[in-house]
């Protein structure tokens, strides 16, 4: 009869075991008083749930930083015109957005994109007003 409550136990925790990750509101971990403007070269996309990471590199003298942009979630971006491959490594992009609370930039900066703009002057909508962003005209769902 032990096995048998060892094999349901099992059974259960494998149904029923899910992953919580935690997700936060906009004003939980951005500035909307802080809005950035940063330029670089993409150094690294993370394409997951529940937000999407593009991770830019921006030179200020000789000093090289990290960013760490918090996008929408990928079936959001890709609604919008972001896929894996409009966002590659090597590319230059201008992100606009609000940087995180903890204004620090050590060991990176991290920073919620409102949008990104392309070389090419292609801009798309990156945010979600949804998440308690200012409402500045950039999300084309605004009313």
């Amino acid at each position: 009869m032990s096995n048998l409550r060892y094999i349901i136990l099992l059974l259960f925790i494998f149904l029923f075991n899910h992953s919580v990750h935690s997700h936060h509101a906009f004003t939980a971990e951005f500035d909307a008083n802080a809005p950035i403007n940063i330029t670089g070269k993409v150094v690294k996309v993370e394409w997951i749930n529940p937000h999407a990471w593009v991770h830019v590199e921006v030179k200020q003298d000789s000093k090289k930083t990290i960013w760490m942009v918090e996008g929408g979630t990928p079936n959001t971006l890709i609604r919008n015109g972001l896929t894996k491959n409009s966002v590659k490594p090597g590319t230059v992009i201008n992100v606009r957005g609000y940087q995180s609370k903890g204004k620090l930039c050590l060991p990176r900066c991290i920073a919620n994109g409102r949008d990104i703009t392309f070389p090419d002057g292609r801009k798309v909508f990156m945010g979600s007003s949804g998440t308690g962003a200012p409402r500045d005209g950039s999300d084309p769902r605004e009313r």
